[in-house]
């Protein structure tokens, strides 16, 4: 069985969401729904747009949260019925061993998903990061480690 993690922005246009959403969900469509185990810290944009996608053909979804806090004060008012729906959905949920939320708290999450993980999805313009825990770092680590990753950028695609 292979594992899928995702990476990516947060701040993906309107506009853009569908485009991301095919994109990953063409990806995925290759996987049988027994097969499908999709990890996700469940940020905003492409992590949940990816954790949609994998609930929605049959798979098996594993959220990372970031820190014990990061639903009360991370998760924006527009985003969490969505954020609720998917952790009450998930098949399992790790909570970080951090209180609050903070770049160490992204970059353990990140960590721990590249550990779970065989292929890395990464919704990414390709720029370079300056965030510790960003998606630049999270493409680099698991490049370097020898992950497969998947740059899923489409055309028309936009930052928000």
């Amino acid at each position: 069985m292979t594992s899928y993690g995702i990476t990516g922005h947060i701040n993906i246009s309107a506009g853009s969401v569908p485009l991301v959403d095919r994109a990953i969900r063409d990806l995925l469509a290759k996987v049988a729904p027994n097969e499908l185990v999709g990890y996700s810290c469940l940020a905003a944009g492409a992590d949940a747009i990816f954790a949609h996608a994998v609930l929605d053909l049959g798979g098996r979804l594993v959220v990372l949260l970031p820190s014990a806090d990061y639903g009360d004060t991370k998760v924006a008012p527009d985003y969490r019925a969505s954020f609720e729906q998917l952790i009450a959905a998930a098949a399992e949920v790790r909570v970080m061993p951090f209180r609050r939320a903070s770049q160490d708290a992204y970059a353990a999450a990140n960590d721990a998903l590249l550990a779970a993980v065989d292929v890395v999805f990464a919704v990414w313009d390709g720029r370079p990061g300056h965030a510790r825990g960003g998606t630049a770092e999270v493409v680099g680590k698991a490049r370097s480690v020898g992950k497969e990753v998947h740059v899923v950028w489409p055309a028309g695609a936009a930052r928000g």
